[in-house]
């Protein structure tokens, strides 16, 4: 229970925060690990029913935005939003399934995973320094959803992180960084539904579900809800050097150590 429990946070926590959460399930509990906890990395299974939670904190901390979608034949920016966000989600189905395998393997070696989050940084890193756009969803355009479209796809790679892409590729394309997260966390809605609804019928039928996953299912919906609105407010105030700084501290401290 405690491992679960652990999951959660980690999840919740970093699943919306630009740091990775699949690269810290992974280098978190091989700390963890290495100071005298025995705290095991969760499965595949695992991991993709705790994005359900997170699934659950963006839908309740974006249910305005997809009200407007749900409408969107009567309204005007919802039906916009559904168009971008369906764009944008092209490029993940298109290289996610043919890399499923190889980035499954990625992860099984942790210094992998830490020049990932080293890369991260650096992509944060740029975002911060590119941020200094003001336009907004409704000024987005055909281009931007598919840039942030592929930066969603690079997020693939366990280290790099979905949010963190997204939000520095639309920061590049002179969108408000506030404005970018919030089509970062639109857009990864239809991702994260399929893939854990996917892994959870997978999971369900060979026999390999716990129920005990869903104790982290809720940590990580509870924490999610929160660093989703602790990140919304961070970016108005100081943007994304923190967690740039953060993603090349820790990916240096993992190559070193593993």
């Amino acid at each position: 229970m405690l491992a679960v429990v652990i999951w959660g946070i980690i999840q919740g926590v970093t699943e919306f925060l630009p740091v990775s959460s699949d690269g810290h399930l992974v280098v978190i509990p091989a700390f963890l690990n290495e100071l005298g906890f025995n705290v095991e990395p969760p499965t595949l299974a695992a991991s993709a029913v705790l994005h359900l939670g997170t699934l659950t904190a963006m839908f309740f901390y974006f249910r305005h935005d997809l009200a407007r979608v749900i409408h969107f034949r009567t309204d005007p920016e919802g039906r916009k939003i559904a168009i971008l966000v369906a764009i944008g989600t092209i490029p993940a189905v298109i290289f996610g399934f043919p890399l499923a395998d190889d980035l499954n393997r990625f992860q099984t070696t942790i210094s992998n995973v830490g020049w990932a989050l080293i890369g991260n940084g650096v992509i944060l890193f740029f975002g911060y320094k590119l941020a200094s756009g003001a336009r907004r969803i409704m000024d987005m355009k055909v281009p931007d959803a598919i840039a942030i479209g592929l930066a969603q796809a690079l997020a693939l790679i366990p280290g790099i992180s979905r949010s963190g892409t997204t939000i520095s590729v639309g920061s590049a394309r002179r969108i408000e960084p506030v404005e970018a997260a919030r089509f970062s966390f639109l857009l990864g809605i239809p991702a994260v539904t399929g893939a854990g609804l996917l892994e959870l019928y997978r999971s369900s039928d060979d026999g390999s579900f716990e129920p005990v996953w869903l104790a982290g299912v809720v940590v990580a919906g509870i924490t999610g809800y929160l660093a989703i609105g602790w990140l919304m407010r961070s970016l108005k105030r100081v943007g994304l050097l923190p967690f740039a700084i953060y993603c090349l501290a820790i990916g240096t401290l993992t190559v070193v150590v593993f």
